[in-house]
């Protein structure tokens, strides 16, 4: 059904955010498996930090650099993350947030025509808006608000996705599309607003624990090395039945582009998860309630049925031992 041909083959290849939360791990990941890692990053919400173990690496090379101005190199693959991922970073400059999903997916699918180069991009969860639709699956093309304080992500992704498949069909780039819903893990940010990295941070400080809403809202967390492995093997993906399924697959180089949903389809309420955490990190914080943020989804759960299908992917780390090393990572650093 499917095959992965080339990732055992050294390659060149550029990670756009590769010192941010994920893409430090997805550097990490390229350079444990033999590859050269282009970092690329400009440092808006990138810690140098998260990347300092590597610096010494063979085959590792740094550049600063900001993807909303092209750049040319010699690579085999990107993925491109480059973006902030937080409603408090990425609502920080909205405009800023446009220009680096369009800018960004411009000047990286421009280098991948340039030099021949399978890109990868990192679109998200959020595409689908406050869904319909439940689970979410890959057909779905969501309820998003056009208008509103997210949508200089969630529409700015949704162009960055158009891109991607109007690039495929008017220039046969090859190109891969991940959907990814929450993840988490050691290296998130503190202060980035997000609820895992909030609630940690809340109940070791032995502060309350701020939820927005009843806390009935559910969310379903994906840990960042389940996630990290979906992304390769979708990135290496080369032949599938999709192939027949699909029409506008015929033009790829690799068979399947995608859309295609990365994250754990097991739900937990925002309330749950809250007492979960205090009961990790052994703190007496108490829960306070605050009315919910504009446009914030009731319900988000991927349906991972292409990824099984098609890469024999699926989350293996739970929730509690993921949870366990994110609260481990942050305690290290509260120290």
């Amino acid at each position: 059904m499917h095959k992965y041909c080339t990732y055992d083959h050294p390659k060149r290849i550029l990670v756009t955010g590769g010192a941010g939360f994920i893409g430090s791990h997805l550097c990490e990941r390229l350079l444990r498996d033999g590859h050269d890692v282009v970092c690329l990053d400009n440092f808006f919400t990138g810690i140098r930090r998260n990347i300092s173990h590597l610096t010494g690496y063979p085959g590792f090379e740094l550049i600063r650099h900001d993807i909303t101005e092209a750049i040319l190199l010699e690579v085999d693959w990107i993925f491109n993350l480059a973006c902030p991922a937080s409603p408090i970073h990425y609502q920080y400059n909205p405009v800023k947030t446009t220009k680096v999903n369009v800018l960004g997916a411009l000047n990286m699918l421009g280098l991948a025509k340039r030099v021949r180069a399978r890109v990868l991009q990192a679109s998200t969860s959020e595409v689908y808006g406050n869904p319909e639709m439940h689970p979410q699956t890959e057909e779905y093309w969501g309820s998003v608000n056009p208008i509103g304080r997210r949508s200089c992500y969630d529409e700015g992704k949704r162009v960055a996705e158009t891109l991607f498949f109007d690039y495929l069909r008017q220039n046969k780039v090859d190109i891969k599309v991940v959907r990814i819903f929450n993840t988490y893990g050691p290296r998130m940010r503190p202060d980035d607003g997000r609820v895992v990295s909030n609630f940690i941070i809340q109940a070791m400080r032995g502060r309350d624990i701020t939820i927005y809403g009843d806390g009935s809202q559910t969310r379903s967390f994906c840990y960042v090395e389940d996630l990290i492995e979906g992304m390769i093997r979708m990135m290496d993906y080369e032949t599938g039945e999709c192939d027949r399924e699909i029409d506008y697959t015929k033009p790829s180089l690799s068979g399947f582009p995608g859309p295609l949903n990365l994250g754990n389809p097991h739900e937990i309420t925002i309330r749950t998860l809250a007492e979960k955490i205090i009961e990790i990190v052994g703190s007496r914080s108490q829960l306070v309630f605050e009315p919910l943020p504009e446009d914030d989804p009731r319900r988000r759960c991927p349906d991972i049925t292409k990824a099984k299908d098609m890469l024999a992917w699926e989350p293996h780390i739970s929730f509690e031992e993921g949870l366990q090393k994110t609260v481990d990572h942050f305690l290290k650093y509260e120290k």
